[in-house]
């Protein structure tokens, strides 16, 4: 007669021995770990705009569940209601006639946009980059 294998033993129980505890540290950690690095990836990589006198108008990207995105059309800097959205047409950042406006072709104090790395200035995108 053979020994059983199959970790269904014989009598139809799953053997708890060696499997369970490990099975659920090692699925916590990749969970986790997936976590932190889409996080930590997000928070790093998207450039992000600011005003003339250093106010954070939010991150310039196409993530539209990132809270701090301008394209997040519920959040802080991406909603049409926000005074500190880039989306509202009647915001100071917004407005196609403010001179601190993004929206507007002929401002003079227009946000910039900021590259993650180093501080540098991206390139330009229609905002107004000095």
């Amino acid at each position: 007669m053979q020994a059983c294998h199959n970790p269904v033993a014989q009598n139809g129980r799953r053997s708890r021995v060696g499997g369970g505890f490990e099975m659920r540290a090692v699925a916590a950690a990749i969970v986790l770990g997936t976590i932190f690095t889409a996080g930590g990836a997000m928070a790093q990589s998207s450039p992000y705009i600011v005003s003339p006198n250093g106010q954070y108008l939010g991150n310039l990207n196409n993530n539209r569940h990132d809270p701090n995105s301008v394209s997040n059309p519920y959040g802080q800097y991406g909603s049409q209601y926000s005074p500190n959205s880039i989306n509202n047409p009647y915001g100071q950042h917004g407005s196609p006639y403010s001179p601190q406006s993004a929206n507007n072709p002929y401002a003079t104090q227009a946000p910039m946009v900021i590259a993650p790395q180093g501080g540098t200035r991206a390139p330009c995108f229609g905002f107004g980059c000095r």
